[in-house]
């Protein structure tokens, strides 16, 4: 059956085998996730190299996205590995302390005194421990516990509500990017942005370090900070896509606000033409059992209900008991909540208005197909755009894009119910019209007398060009 909703997924110690690889793309994989906080720039390689192999295998494009570790802030090293902090008892965050201990911690960012004051909140470990900031003495926190527990090396510190005042991109990143730049990768993950210039940024470094290797990633926002919810359209505009990354974003803002603010991401980002990846703790359960939860399977079918591009996966595949079994079990939610969505095709397009021809063929095929009742649309595409357009409207016909460019093909593995094949000529408008079906009909999408809905461009090998479209029923002469 077609899904139309994409599957990222972490790839990591339980699932770098080519055999796993190999397995997981069989199983519905559609992008896969190098996520370099983790691993060396040889691990990340030797893995690229894997996915690219075992995608040749599978006979399809799999697109890589290397996901930057950004400015995590953390506490330092403890002697003994860890501690147990108890409610009501001081404790020191100590820019200066290099082994921690039962009294105090050292800093990795070594500016936090900088950003706090008296009163503010702390939550360390993922919101697990709370503590009250008293007093900032030169490069020491004083602290009292709220909320104690076990707390070990390098755990990760968020301010309550946000404010910290990190740059988005640290020389790790940079150099990351050079890095994933050499591996070929189609998407780069930013962690943290907090406005549309860091995205801007990011994006000019990883042009410039894959220009050599002639490639310009499409750019994803990691939304995980408080303060990048008020800058969000900014943010929209100056990315190709958004990343709902939910564990540390519901860290500054709490949990009780995460799940309005997914649907109201996902609205955004579809209104301005943008691809939306719904993240963390999907099916968090799967990393030790061979079944979801009940919760973990609404979650994941709302994501989809919401309209989300791509639902994705990290330890659960990184480093889980079940990788393939996770992707089997994901596909099989999507699909079925895919089949209760109502489509509002109509409703979408009253008072929107197309200054492109391009973007008008792309709605125009879209609206033809869903009261035509077409089995397929067809788009012939150089950039992926026509797609683009198209997957921001749900109606349950699938959309084919075919394009000469391998680049195009698999930045279109995260936009939802596009399937992108190759298509061989970019030069000969009606031998590209012939190839695009017989391709759509030798791989069981659509039958002889089924009606097909096709957009291309003349004339042909013309990013932007689309500027024709053409009902045909397979089978007829055209």
């Amino acid at each position: 059956m077609h899904r139309a909703t994409k599957i990222v997924a972490t790839i990591g110690p339980a699932s770098s085998t080519p055999e796993i690889l190999l397995q997981m793309i069989q199983a519905g994989l559609d992008v896969v996730r190098l996520n370099f906080s983790h691993g060396t720039a040889d691990d990340h390689r030797q893995r690229a190299e894997f996915v690219r192999d075992a995608a040749r295998q599978a006979g399809r494009e799999v697109a890589i996205m290397a996901d930057l570790q950004g400015p995590k802030i953390r506490v330092g090293k403890f002697e003994n590995g860890k501690v147990t902090l108890v409610a009501g008892e001081p404790f020191v965050l100590d820019a200066d302390c290099e082994l921690g201990g039962q009294e105090r911690a050292g800093l990795d960012y070594k500016d936090l005194p900088r950003d706090l004051k008296p009163g503010d909140v702390l939550l360390l470990n993922d919101g697990l421990i709370v503590l009250d900031v008293q007093r900032v003495i030169g490069n020491e926190i004083h602290t009292i516990v709220k909320i104690g527990g076990e707390l070990s090396n390098n755990k990760g510190i968020n301010r309550q509500g946000g404010g910290l005042s990190a740059p988005a991109l640290t020389a790790k990143d940079m150099e990351d990017i050079r890095t994933a730049m050499s591996l070929g990768v189609d998407f780069i993950a930013v962690s943290f942005p907090k406005n549309a210039t860091d995205m801007e940024m990011a994006r000019q470094l990883a042009n410039i370090a894959g220009a050599p290797y002639g490639i310009k990633p499409k750019m994803i926002a990691k939304i995980e900070r408080a303060e990048a919810i008020p800058a969000l359209q900014g943010i929209l505009d100056a990315s190709d896509g958004i990343m709902v990354a939910r564990g540390d974003l519901a860290v500054e803002v709490g949990n009780a606000a995460v799940p309005a603010l997914q649907k109201r991401m996902i609205r955004m980002a579809r209104e301005s033409n943008k691809f939306v990846i719904t993240a963390t703790q999907m099916m968090e359960s799967m990393i030790h059992a061979p079944v979801p939860t009940r919760a973990e399977v609404s979650d994941v079918a709302n994501a989809v209900l919401d309209g989300t591009d791509a639902v994705m996966l990290s330890a659960e595949s990184a480093a889980g008991k079940y990788p393939v079994q996770t992707i089997e079990t994901m596909a099989a939610i999507c699909l079925e909540a895919e089949k209760s969505e109502q489509s509002e095709l109509d409703k979408d397009f009253l008072d929107r208005t197309f200054t492109r021809i391009d973007q008008s063929i792309a709605m125009g095929a879209l609206f033809t197909a869903y009261h035509l009742g077409a089995k397929a649309i067809v788009a012939l595409t150089e950039s992926g755009s026509t797609a683009l357009w198209m997957s921001r409207h749900w109606s349950h016909v699938p959309i084919f894009a075919l394009t000469p460019r391998v680049g195009s093909e698999r930045a279109m593995a995260l936009y939802r119910n596009v399937t992108s094949l190759h298509l061989d000529t970019n030069t000969d408008r009606d031998t590209a019209l012939q190839q695009a079906l017989e391709t759509v009909v030798g791989k069981g999408y659509a039958s002889r007398g089924d009606m097909v809905v096709l957009t291309v461009g003349e004339p042909m090998g013309q990013a932007g060009g689309t500027n024709t479209l053409k009902i045909v029923r397979v089978g007829e002469p055209y």
